[in-house]
């Protein structure tokens, strides 16, 4: 008579859950280590495993780090989207574009990190192509809206836009090199600090 619960249990760590747990693993150590000087070997070995057992869920460290990005790419747009979508003021929306950045960075903190390393460096191959398109919305959305806010008043007339966008794009994304799931503050608190310092200054006003 087969056992049925090893078999079972066969099932369950060949399944969907398993495949994400395994790209968890691997976006950390993508994270840590670079993707050039991880091995699959070395995932492995963070997940315990055989390399060659992790080549029945993935063909390539490529594969793997495509999957990473892509998921973590596609969360955010449906998060941007709906914030572009919804009809909101130019102030409104950037407020709403940072607290989706900082719910992100909770979501997927090793696939920021990940992004803001190596993008530069995946672009040159055909596989990470959407990067750049990735990177082209992105800016069309934040410089979008900052010159709709300046048209309409809301923001200083004789703001550097561009510089504005750099500022806002680096210092929102660089929170994944520190921040922790998990942690003493929520996302969203720390999106409403940050917006408190970015739109409103930090200095008492005379």
């Amino acid at each position: 008579m087969p056992n049925t619960a090893s078999k079972k249990k066969t099932q369950v760590s060949a399944g969907p859950e398993r495949r994400r747990e395994l790209l968890e693993t691997a976006a950390e150590v993508f994270a840590a280590q670079g993707y050039n000087a991880t091995t699959v070997r070395k995932i492995a070995d963070a997940a315990g495993m055989l390399a060659g057992s992790l080549y029945y869920h993935f063909d390539s460290k490529e594969s793997m780090l495509d999957e990473i990005l892509s998921s973590f790419l596609t969360e955010l747009w449906e998060g941007y989207d709906a914030v572009l979508g919804a009809g909101l003021g130019p102030r409104e929306t950037i407020e709403a574009l940072v607290t989706e950045s900082f719910r992100e960075i909770d979501r997927h903190r090793a696939a920021v990190a990940i992004y803001q390393k190596e993008s530069r460096h995946l672009t040159d191959l055909p596989r990470f192509q959407y990067l750049v398109e990735s990177q082209e919305r992105f800016e069309k959305a934040w410089l979008g809206t900052l010159e709709r806010g300046v048209a309409a008043g809301v923001f200083r007339a004789d703001l550097d836009i561009r510089l504005t966008y750099r500022f806002v794009r680096d210092t929102v994304w660089v929170a994944a090199s520190w921040y922790r799931p998990g942690g003493q503050h929520r996302p969203e608190e720390i999106a409403r600090q940050y917006l408190t310092m970015v739109l409103d200054g930090v200095a008492v006003r005379a």
